[in-house]
């Protein structure tokens, strides 16, 4: 049973656009994505040879999420992945704080009841508070992955790779572990198209979503002003989870994609 000061646990619909109903984390999603754009245009409207600023920022970003996935995904493949794994990290962070923005959950249609006021329609939601979006965003890295993991083995060497017996064995050793490895590479597919999939989603959204309950209730415990006492312990706190898990959503990606690849990294 909801309690009396916490966010619903679904987007809420505020309006349509055709068939699509857009939801309260929808807008907030393209309103990030959109200042994302704003901020980039901006920072690299004059680039300059020595770089300030803006510009300066933007870099120092860019080049410490490139040298974190060159060393785990190699020199070579980070060309590959960089763009949408640093999009992903970039964006995520985004997301994250933008919804510790006070109002995010706590404004919008709803009823007083025993306790006060109880938001049941939030005119804004934290972008990955919402399942969708954080399965959305595991789905096209699954994507992705296939793609990657064909690109580094092909057809054949993909399928060598999951099911083929390992370590050279020959003989009736291998007619008897044919099955086996048949298996492991069927658990391997599960893994890959749901269990991966899954544990990426849950684990940003229950964060989120966690985060955005505890502040709300932090924030009645004690009447205003004084609540300020409980709440900002916590703001600082969902400030640094907010980072933790934009560079744990990341990081999980790429140690996939250097498990996918790594074959062709060892051939090299």
């Amino acid at each position: 049973m909801a309690t009396e000061h916490s966010i619903p646990t679904f987007a809420e619909p505020l309006f349509n656009l055709g068939p699509l109903p857009v939801t309260n984390s929808m807008v907030v999603t393209w309103a990030v994505a959109l200042g994302l754009v704003a901020v980039v245009r901006i920072g690299t409207r004059r680039l300059q040879l020595v770089p300030s600023g803006l510009q300066n920022f933007l870099e120092f970003v860019v080049e410490s999420v490139y040298g974190m996935l060159e060393s785990i995904i190699g020199p070579q493949f980070v060309r590959r992945t960089f763009p949408f794994l640093a999009t992903l990290f970039i964006f995520i962070l985004a997301c994250n704080w933008t919804g510790l923005i006070p109002g995010f959950g706590t404004i919008g249609w709803g009823e007083t009841g025993e306790h006060g006021f109880r938001v049941l329609k939030p005119l804004l939601r934290p972008t990955n508070a919402d399942l969708n979006m954080t399965l959305a965003m595991a789905l096209t890295f699954t994507v992705l992955w296939v793609f990657w993991y064909y690109q580094a083995h092909g057809a054949a060497g993909a399928l060598k790779h999951l099911f083929a017996p390992k370590g050279g064995m020959r003989g009736f050793i291998l007619v008897v572990l044919v099955p086996v490895f048949i298996f492991v590479g069927l658990l391997e597919l599960i893994s890959v198209f749901f269990v991966r999939p899954l544990g990426l989603t849950v684990r940003l959204y229950g964060n989120i979503f966690a985060g955005d309950n505890i502040l709300e209730a932090m924030n009645h415990i004690l009447p205003f002003p004084l609540d300020v006492l409980t709440l900002l312990p916590f703001y600082f706190l969902e400030l640094l989870v907010g980072v933790v898990q934009a560079l744990v959503f990341m990081l999980l990606c790429a140690s996939f994609t250097t498990a996918a690849i790594m074959h062709e990294e060892e051939g090299h």
